[in-house]
């Protein structure tokens, strides 16, 4: 009898695949993938994490990174408006980074570029 409740407990404990924690997933969808100098980028960024979003930070041209507290909602998702700098021209491509941090302390990082034109 032992033997066939440890078997049913074993077999119970594999039906259902538990959720393996990972970091946030990101998003960043640009209005526009080009800019002119001293134009604005706009866009949404989006972190969606199962354990909740801790916090997130936009960056411009590895700039000071703009932050929101994620609250530990399983989806967090904003608009946002960056300016382009004096000092880019024609061609450049300038990074833009999105970083998220859930509740268990894993950290994604996805990056895009928009390119200045005339």
């Amino acid at each position: 009898m032992r033997i066939l409740v440890s078997a049913l407990a074993v077999l119970a404990a594999c039906l259902d695949e538990r959720p393996r924690p990972a970091p946030p997933l990101l998003t960043i969808t640009l209005s526009m993938p080009t800019a002119q100098v001293r134009d604005t980028v706009t866009g949404t960024v989006r972190a969606e994490d199962a354990s909740g979003v801790d916090s997130m930070w936009l960056s411009l041209d590895g700039g000071a990174p703009a932050g929101q507290d994620g609250q530990f909602a399983t989806t967090v998702q904003s608009n946002f408006r960056l300016i382009v700098l004096a000092a880019h021209h024609a061609g450049d491509r300038i990074p833009i980074e999105l970083r998220a941090r859930d509740l268990d302390g894993f950290v994604s990082q996805r990056d895009t570029t928009v390119q200045v034109v005339p």
